[in-house]
């Protein structure tokens, strides 16, 4: 099985994230796509992070309905601060007839030369690339890579942190977020302070 990761705090899950691994899901060839919730990292301030099991539960909530879609908690059995390789490498030997892939956005691709291993997992595993706007020129390093893979996706400009910063100013952001999400973040106050 083919399995495409697609790394996130999810502070909170919204369409855009949904949008994306969807794509990727239908239009890639991948047979599902693991929405893998980063822990906090214990060395950052936590400001507006929640709890990992929250944003878990969240991610839960936002992926029912998609089959090809699954949370996974695999980075909080492991220890921090984590690493991508050392992620892949865990689920290697958890998953052995799995064959894992990355999913990453464009202004990822620019700085995977700074990834601890990143020479390790290009040799290992592929990297399905979402286009980002970005003010930046292309990024010719990987360009022609046979492992990354840029896959025509809808450019989705939503983010976490316009969403929290819009709840707390009492802004309705209902159509950025799943239902049951909104309905979890409503319940629970989240984001309100």
């Amino acid at each position: 099985m083919k399995i495409g990761l697609y790394f996130g705090t999810f502070n909170p899950i919204h369409v855009g994230h949904l949008i994306i691994a969807n794509h990727m899901a239908e239009h890639a060839d991948l047979d599902q796509v693991w929405m893998v919730v980063t822990p906090h990292n214990p060395l950052k301030k936590k400001s507006t992070l929640l709890d990992d099991y929250h944003r878990l539960q969240m991610v839960h909530l936002a992926t029912e309905d998609f089959p090809k879609l699954k949370p996974s908690d695999i980075e909080f059995k492991l220890t921090q601060p984590n690493y991508t390789i050392n992620t892949l490498v865990h689920l290697e030997e958890k998953y052995p007839s799995h064959d894992f892939c990355l999913i990453m956005g464009e202004d990822n691709l620019k700085s995977l030369h700074k990834w601890k291993n990143y020479e390790a997992i290009l040799a290992h595993h592929e990297i399905y690339v979402y286009p980002r706007i970005s003010k930046d020129a292309e990024n010719s390093t990987f360009e022609n890579h046979p492992k990354i893979h840029m896959i025509d996706a809808p450019v989705v400009e939503i983010s976490s942190t316009f969403i929290r910063n819009n709840i707390k100013k009492g802004k309705n952001v209902q159509p950025l977020l799943p239902p049951k999400v909104w309905d979890y973040i409503d319940h629970n106050n989240f984001y309100k302070k």
